[in-house]
């Protein structure tokens, strides 16, 4: 097949491209700079220059499948970025797709779609979207999901992909910042890190793409999940001592980081101050609600079974870290 992925340089979509070129399909991704290119090339892919801003049908011409895994996924950024991004970009590359006479969009959204603040406990995806979240991340990616599911046509078929908490080797953001933190010696749990959380390792989300290639219901959502569920403390420390790092004990209450995060965000933005702040909003309330999902519909409708436990994606991750 020839597929178009965004997000190639990233994590998700880099995991991605180099499965499905090993598969032996054809692949061209998104590329927005030099560096772009030079990373997209290295995996063995077709960089083409554009971006969610101005992708075009010329651009996806002649893929027959796009898998879109770019996003603004930072909790801090420029007021419009999230909209702009996540929401404009998807309904830019969707349009796109049409006009390319592309059949199968995949979209990798999130549980975070679900979320404005609350525990998810045994939720399915029947559970309503958050429309109106707090978090424009959260809210961003439900417009950008029913944007999605929305335009499933004869001829056109969307899916949505909802990992949680995407781990594994290669990640560019989650592990590099615990481990940051914690050599500073800022580390500090909430609520003692008990709250209960899904996981998605990567090669296991990378399996879902590659069965959603030919499989699943047009203009559904899926969760994509490792098996079981874990506390917060238990599967990032485990992450942590991959890279050879304990993580401390130190704790504040879910109702202190809440307060520090929303002051945090205040501070940042009145004063326009640089950087990110210090601990946002969203980060509190991620550590600290439980979220965990039903996986049920992914291995009824697409298959899906994940090919990796947590045990063996942590060996994964630790050799990984030793040897680069």
């Amino acid at each position: 097949m020839n597929i178009f992925i965004t997000g190639a340089s990233g994590f998700v979509g880099g995991a991605a491209t180099r499965r499905l070129l090993a598969d032996g399909h054809t692949v061209r991704a998104m590329s927005r700079s030099e560096k772009s290119d030079a990373a997209i090339r290295a995996l063995g892919a077709e960089p083409v220059r554009c971006s969610l801003d101005d992708v075009t049908a010329e651009h996806l011409r002649p893929s027959e499948i796009v898998v879109h895994s770019a996003a603004y996924v930072e909790a801090w950024g420029p007021k419009d970025a999230w909209d702009r991004i996540n929401v404009g970009g998807t309904k830019r590359m969707l349009e796109a797709a049409r006009s390319a006479s592309v059949h199968r969009f995949i979209h990798i959204g999130t549980e975070a779609a679900l979320v404005h603040g609350q525990h998810l406990r045994g939720v399915d995806e029947t559970y309503p979207l958050a429309f109106q979240s707090p978090y424009p991340y959260c809210r961003t990616k439900a417009l950008a999901e029913q944007a999605v599911r929305d335009a499933n046509t004869t001829g056109f078929t969307t899916l949505v992909l909802r990992p949680r908490f995407i781990w594994g080797p290669g990640d560019q953001t989650l592990l590099p910042v615990i481990t940051l933190i914690a050599k500073q010696g800022k580390w500090t749990w909430i609520d003692g890190g008990r709250a209960q959380t899904s996981t998605t390792y990567i090669e296991n989300l990378v399996e879902a793409i590659r069965l959603a290639l030919t499989r699943g219901t047009g203009g559904e959502a899926y969760f994509i999940l490792d098996d079981g569920q874990r506390t917060m403390k238990e599967i990032v420390s485990a992450m942590a001592k991959t890279a050879g790092v304990e993580l401390p004990n130190r704790s504040i209450p879910s109702w202190l980081a809440d307060g520090v995060g929303a002051f945090c965000e205040l501070l940042w933005r009145g004063l326009h101050l640089k950087g990110d702040p210090l601990l946002t909003r969203h980060a509190a309330m991620v550590m600290a609600r439980d979220c965990v999902l039903n996986g049920d519909k992914a291995r009824r409708d697409l298959g899906y079974m994940p090919r990796y436990t947590v045990e063996e994606g942590l060996a994964k991750m630790k050799a990984n870290t030793r040897f680069s």
